[in-house]
């Protein structure tokens, strides 16, 4: 299965190919054809005054192009660059041309979609050979994908769990409680088989507390997950540029105990802190806990401590109340790690709009500077990521891949309600937006 579609400035252009599109079209288009005359922009970055790092010397601020596009009625996108060339993707709660809708939040029928990404031009992509997965989430009600990595031909695909039990506090927050990652199944033809994982939610990869201690009814008291949903960094294609040959997760959890909860503490889009892990990708390590190192601090000198034991797993970055959903990138050309964060937890709750800020370091440990922190950003995007294949090669032009505005109704991919979220063209989707990042010279 696959669809093509293809975009030209000015005038709306749509070409399809697919052996089933949906009665609404599968869609791309940019601000050309929303407001006739794009137009570049700085975020009004506005960085909170207890922000625990400071400004970036060297990366002066990021600049949209009001260049976008967007594909699929489906969340969850984190492209993978294989050595084939194609980006490969986890996804989910969403729909592919005429397929039934695919939902994570089914319990036992817990299902996660893949597909491939073919293309160079983020403007012009094809989704090819799509398909879903089916395994349990229980005893939790959900099971989403998060770490997703192709490396010298084998796709290992991970899952965490979430939970809400709770109703009444579901209605202000969804996914209230954040559970264990479960582990990685895995495919050696690009997605067309898999390999499930000899771990489970209730028998998870790494040792985080049970579902049972975990406080179901707030989400406030703890104990803590710590890398319950964690992402591969992006290191190139095929993970050309990293610093070892390891495969790095970075993950985001909460302090336990923690100096300041607060309800919903702890869940898929909010915490207090990022994690780091590592391990030498291969069939047999991907599963295997012992064959993991875990950023553990700083030894006197300032050089990384890397430990095999998970209770001693320290923060690489801390902010307490103001962490959530984390992804991190190489950006080759001007040899800079960045880092971006999204806090969907807003007051009382996490139903409305999001923040997102980017962070820059030199080291993958840090220590980190921020570039841009964007209030209200999509104003509700989440899964934020920059592809490492659309990076120029300069260093300074990059794509931010994101979905958005879930709980903005049927209208939210609609032409009007696009023109007018910030920035333009904010979808429920595989949602590319152009950036470009100026240095100071």
């Amino acid at each position: 299965m696959k669809f093509i579609l293809t975009v030209t400035f000015g005038l709306f252009s749509l070409i399809l190919s697919s052996k089933g599109q949906d009665k609404e079209g599968i869609w791309t288009f940019n601000s050309t054809e929303l407001s006739k005359k794009p137009a570049t922009y700085e975020w009004d970055s506005k960085i909170p005054d207890h922000c625990p790092v400071k400004k970036s010397t060297e990366i002066k601020k990021i600049i949209f192009t009001d260049r976008f596009s967007n594909y699929t009625k489906a969340d969850t996108w984190y492209p993978t660059w294989a050595e084939d060339g194609n980006l490969y993707s986890p996804w989910t709660d969403g729909t592919i041309g005429e397929m039934k809708s695919v939902w994570s939040g089914a319990a036992e029928n817990s299902k996660r979609g893949h597909a491939k990404i073919v293309g160079g031009d983020p403007m012009n992509l094809e989704i090819d050979n799509f398909g879903i997965h089916t395994s349990s989430a229980l005893p939790y009600q959900g099971r989403y994908p998060c770490g997703s990595l192709v490396y010298n031909g084998v796709w290992y695909y991970g899952s965490y769990t979430i939970d809400q039990v709770n109703k009444e506090l579901q209605k202000k927050f969804g996914w209230y409680v954040l559970g264990p990652f479960v582990g990685f199944r895995y495919s050696t033809d690009y997605g067309k088989t898999w390999t499930e994982s000899p771990h489970t939610p209730e028998n998870p990869l790494f040792p985080e507390p049970y579902r049972k201690k975990l406080d179901l009814e707030k989400g406030k008291e703890g104990p803590f997950i710590k890398m319950g949903a964690p992402h591969f960094v992006d290191f190139g294609k095929n993970m050309e540029h990293s610093p070892d040959g390891k495969a790095y997760l970075v993950g985001h959890g909460a302090m336990s105990p923690d100096e300041a909860p607060r309800v919903a503490n702890n869940s898929w889009n909010c915490g207090d802190a990022i994690y780091l892990a590592r391990v030498t990708p291969s069939i047999n390590n991907m599963n295997n806990a012992a064959m993991y190192e875990f950023f553990s601090g700083y030894d006197d000198d300032g050089n990384a401590i890397w430990s095999n034991d998970y209770s001693k797993i320290s923060p690489i970055f801390y902010w307490n109340n103001n962490c959530g959903i984390v992804t991190m990138t190489y950006d080759e050309p001007i040899n800079k790690y960045l880092m971006c964060i999204t806090d969907g937890h807003r007051d009382s709750t996490s139903r409305g709009n999001y923040d997102t800020y980017i962070l820059e370091s030199n080291n993958i440990t840090g220590p980190w500077n921020i570039v841009s922190y964007m209030e209200d950003f999509g104003p509700q995007a989440y899964f934020v990521n920059i592809p490492s294949k659309f990076i120029s090669t300069d260093g300074r032009i990059a794509w931010l891949c994101y979905s958005a505005n879930y709980m903005c109704g049927k209208g939210r991919n609609q032409k009007d309600f696009l023109s007018n979220t910030k920035p333009k063209g904010s979808a429920y989707s595989l949602s590319l937006h152009e950036i470009k990042i100026i240095l100071n010279e």
